[in-house]
C-alpha cells in the first residue's frame, strides 16, 4: 500500500531500526536512567537551544501534549488554542478529560493564532465565575500545513508572557517546519520564548518516539511526577532514546523532512495543472489540503488512502512522508487526471 493519509502510515526508517538493534544489547538501567537516554536528552537540548531544559521521552504525541500542558495548569484554568488544533479535534478529548481544564478555541482561517486574538481572549482575570486563561497552545506546523515564522512566534510569545501566561508548542512536525523555514529547531523554540514543547519524532521516521521538553525553569521535578502519573513513563526507555539519537544526532531528521516536504511540493505543482482541483492552503510542509470534484474522491481513496478533511466542502488532506517517492506522486497525479477526465 502507498498512502497519502498520514506520515504515520510510513514505516520506521532503516537507520532507526538499526539503532534499535544496536540498543538491544545486554542490560541497561530502567526508567531512563541509562547512558543512551541521557545522550538523547543532550541531543534534544542542543536542538532546542536550551542546555538546562528538562527532557522526558514519552510514548505518543497525545501523551506529550497532555503532559506538557499539565505542568502549568490548575483545573480552573484554560488553554487557548486554534479551533483546528490537534488537541481540540484529534485527541478524543484527552486534554480536557485527563487535565480537567477547558480548551478556549479561537477561529483561524489558516490554523495560526495572532497576537491580537490572544490578547482579546484574556478577559475577566481574577473572576471566580470565569475559567482563567493560563496556557496558549500552538502547532508548528499547524493542522492546515501552515507555518509560524520565528518573528511571528516571538510576537506571539511576547503577548502570551505579557498576560502572565505560558506558551506550549505541539511540534509533531517540527522537523518539517524547521526544514521548510531554513532554520534551526532552536530558532522556533527557545530563541522565541516557547515554554514547553512536544517534540515529535514519529511522523519523521521514528517508531513511537516523542518527547516533552520543558524550557521554562523551575518545574522539572513536577514534570517528572506528571510523566509517571500520566502513564507515560517507559521502563525500557533506551529504545525510544536510541531513535532520537539516530534521528537527531546527525542529519537524518533533515533528510527525512526534506524528502517529505519536496514530495508535497511536487504533488502541489502537479495538482495545480489539473482542471477542477484547487489547493485550499499554500503548502508550507508535507500536508496539502485540496478541494476535488466530489465524485472522484471515493474512487481515488480506493486506490490511495487519504482522509476527508471537510467532507461537506469536498476538501481532502494529502500527506507525504520520508519515504514518498516521485513515482508515488506521479502515480497519484495520473489517477487524479484520469478520474477528472472520466
Amino acid at each position: 500500500m502507498r498512502a497519502f493519509a498520514s506520515d504515520n502510515y510510513a514505516p520506521a526508517h532503516p537507520e532507526v531500526l538499526a539503532a534499535l538493534t544496536a540498543a538491544n544489547d545486554g542490560h541497561a538501567t530502567a526508567y531512563g536512567n541509562d547512558p543512551l537516554t541521557e545522550r538523547a536528552r543532550e541531543v534534544i537540548r542542543r536542538h532546542v537551544g536550551a542546555p538546562d531544559a528538562d527532557v522526558h521521552l514519552v510514548f505518543n504525541g497525545t501523551g506529550a501534549n497532555v503532559v506538557g500542558l499539565s505542568v502549568f495548569l490548575e483545573p480552573w484554568e484554560t488553554v487557548i488554542c486554534a479551533e483546528s488544533a490537534h488537541i481540540n479535534v484529534d485527541e478524543g478529548g484527552a486534554p480536557e478529560r485527563l487535565l480537567g481544564v477547558k480548551l478556549q478555541t479561537l477561529p483561524t482561517p489558516d490554523g495560526k493564532l495572532r497576537p491580537e486574538q490572544v490578547a482579546a481572549a484574556v478577559i475577566r482575570r481574577g473572576d471566580v465565575h470565569y475559567a482563567q486563561p493560563r496556557v496558549v497552545s500552538i502547532s508548528q506546523s499547524t493542522e492546515w500545513g501552515t507555518l509560524y515564522t520565528p518573528d511571528e512566534l516571538r510576537a506571539l510569545a511576547e503577548v502570551v508572557h505579557a498576560h502572565d501566561m505560558l506558551l506550549h508548542m505541539d511540534g509533531a512536525r517540527i522537523a518539517n517546519a524547521a526544514v521548510a523555514l531554513g532554520c534551526a529547531i532552536a530558532d522556533l523554540t527557545a530563541a522565541v520564548g516557547v515554554d514547553v514543547l512536544s517534540f515529535g519524532g514519529t511522523k519523521n521516521g521514528a517508531l513511537g518516539a516523542e518527547a516533552v521538553v520543558l524550557l521554562a525553569p523551575g518545574q522539572g521535578r513536577r514534570l517528572a511526577h506528571l510523566v509517571k502519573s500520566s502513564a507515560q513513563l517507559s521502563s525500557k526507555m533506551r529504545y525510544a532514546a536510541a531513535q532520537f539519537v539516530a534521528m537527531f544526532d546527525g542529519d537524518l531528521w533533515v533528510r527525512n523532512a526534506s524528502n517529505a516536504n519536496a514530495m508535497a511540493a511536487r504533488l502541489a505543482a502537479g495538482l495545480r495543472t489539473i482542471d477542477g482541483i484547487a489547493l485550499v492552503q499554500e503548502p508550507g510542509v508535507n500536508a496539502l489540503f485540496v478541494r476535488m470534484p466530489r465524485h472522484i474522491i471515493r474512487p481515488l481513496q480506493d486506490e490511495f488512502h487519504f482522509y476527508d478533511w471537510i467532507e461537506a466542502d469536498a476538501v481532502v488532506r494529502l500527506v507525504t512522508s520520508w519515504d514518498t517517492t516521485a513515482e508515488d506522486v506521479d502515480a497519484f497525479l495520473a489517477a487524479v487526471r484520469a478520474r477528472v477526465a472520466g
